[in-house]
């Protein structure tokens, strides 16, 4: 057997159920986190969120509200607990009858939440306009037959995201109904219709159509546009390199005339139908702050990103009363809720103890920006909190850190070094960093190369070969210097 698989298989076997439970919420983003202790609660009467019980409190002032208490913030955050490998401090049930005070993870300081009284009032949102409501709208004062209208309808409904035809010509007619005979003209002449309705460029069958339909919009005595014609006709390709050289040889012009010419087709819109995509923009929530105080660089729990659960304490009071079947049952539902409590708050813990790791290590890049990150591995982070490269892993993944340069995932911090000339290290963050810098400054006439990049990097003290250059450009999916040239 593999070491790495007997490792796992031997975590699983001696881990109590407590211990799996914390690593499993370490691996949970904020979002799964929450969806996970909606679960929780459902199955487990003794826990409640504190929106709960407000809204219990505010229907039927006779049933007892849990108690919330403060987080732990950095201060208190200070007790070693890494819940990997058994390395925790004791999670055992003190022994105690009484009832602990449910943790209330939402009132640590930083952050600049939302006040209560932002949630008393109703939402506003419209639900935005689609592009086949747009479409349509736009089809009932079009003037079009009735024949047309159905052709038409059945057209916009076999639009993408994007606003082109998902569909073949042919699909579209095997589509329409039974006692509808249109031939493929016919759907062609309403299809090229739809293509002048706002946006420009709908309806088209692949890239070359969209671009000649909104150029075709154009008037004719339009600079350029017969010869932007002529590229989207049959150079797109060297449009793409950017070879304006021999776009100028193949079309006879003069390189300023396909220059200007290229510069129109890239004010057009490639995907038409995107301005109009109603799909619901997910926005990322930090987990961590870092700001400065004092000099210094300090990190806080995010109070809005973290869950508000807490015991029912009316459901607690009830065990002292239960006999029996029920009272065991009971009384292992309140053991489960305090593992649950105790498990968010080393969550908690740990994750401030290796965001305050990370800051540490990468100041420079706070203070100086992305050409002054370190290089920083897994294996350092774990060394300095004492805990394992697995939990940092963990900890790392989907779990975002707000700085004044920016809101990052943890991992971005981490990154392999490159040896310089001064026997120092260079993070492959920052010399990616000094890569889209020098890329930004060069002459766009005369673009450097990847060999050009690396001579440049070396002037800096950097040793990168030009092959690494070439991946680090790919990597942040900057072109080729052929592709980057530019007729000025």
């Amino acid at each position: 057997m593999k070491p790495a698989l007997q490792f796992r298989l031997h975590q699983q076997l001696t881990l109590t159920p407590q211990l799996q439970l914390a690593i499993r919420l370490l691996q949970l983003s904020q979002l799964e986190l929450e969806a996970e202790l909606r679960q929780l609660a459902e199955s487990n009467p003794l826990l409640e969120f504190a929106d709960e019980s407000e809204d219990e409190a505010a229907s039927d002032e006779a049933t007892p509200e849990a108690d919330y208490v403060q987080a732990p913030g950095p201060a208190e955050a200070a007790a070693d607990r890494d819940v990997d490998g058994g390395d925790v401090a004791d999670w055992a049930d003190d022994g105690g009858g009484s009832v602990e005070t449910p943790i209330d993870f939402s009132n640590g300081s930083g952050g600049s939440g939302a006040t209560r009284g932002d949630e008393d009032f109703e939402p506003q949102n419209v639900t935005p306009e689609s592009l086949q409501q747009h479409l349509l709208w736009q089809l009932n004062l079009a003037g079009f037959n009735p024949r047309q209208t159905a052709i038409a309808t059945v057209l916009i409904d076999a639009l993408n995201a994007d606003g082109y035809l998902a569909d073949s010509i042919e699909a579209v007619r095997a589509a329409l109904p039974a006692n509808l005979a249109a031939d493929l003209d016919e759907i062609e002449a309403v299809r090229r219709r739809l293509q002048g309705f706002d946006p420009l460029g709908v309806a088209s069958l692949d890239l070359r159509d969209c671009l000649r339909s909104q150029l075709e919009q154009f008037d004719a005595a339009t600079p350029h546009r017969e010869l932007a014609l002529a590229i989207v006709d049959g150079e797109l390709e060297l449009l793409a390199r950017n070879d304006i050289g021999k776009l100028a040889r193949k079309l006879r012009a003069g390189e300023d005339e396909v220059a200007a010419a290229a510069a129109l087709i890239r004010s057009l819109d490639p995907r038409p139908g995107a301005a109009l995509d109603t799909t619901p923009v997910e926005y990322v929530a930090p987990d961590v702050y870092a700001v400065k105080e004092g000099g210094r660089w300090q990190v806080r729990l995010n109070p809005d990103a973290q869950p508000r659960l807490g015991l029912n304490q009316h459901y607690c009071n009830l065990i002292a009363r239960a006999r029996g079947d029920d009272a065991s049952w009971m009384k292992g539902q309140l053991q489960e809720a305090r593992w649950l409590l105790k498990s968010l708050e080393s969550r908690a813990e740990t994750l401030l103890k290796v965001a305050g790791a990370i800051v540490r290590r990468q100041s420079a890049f706070l203070d100086y920006g992305p050409e002054a990150m370190h290089p920083l591995v897994l294996r350092e982070v774990a060394e300095e909190v004492g805990m394992h490269e697995s939990t940092i892993s963990r900890v790392t993944t989907r779990k975002y850190l707000h700085t004044p340069r920016g809101t990052f995932e943890l991992k971005y911090f981490f990154s392999s070094g490159v040896s310089t000339e001064d026997g120092g290290s260079a993070s492959a963050t920052a010399i990616q960093a000094m890569l889209r810098k020098l890329i930004e400054a060069e002459d766009p006439r005369k673009p450097l190369s990847d060999q050009a990049l690396a001579e440049e990097l070396k002037g800096k003290g950097i040793q990168v070969a030009r092959r690494t250059v070439a991946k680090y450009r790919e990597g942040l999916r900057i072109p080729s210097s052929s592709e980057r040239q530019r007729i000025v």
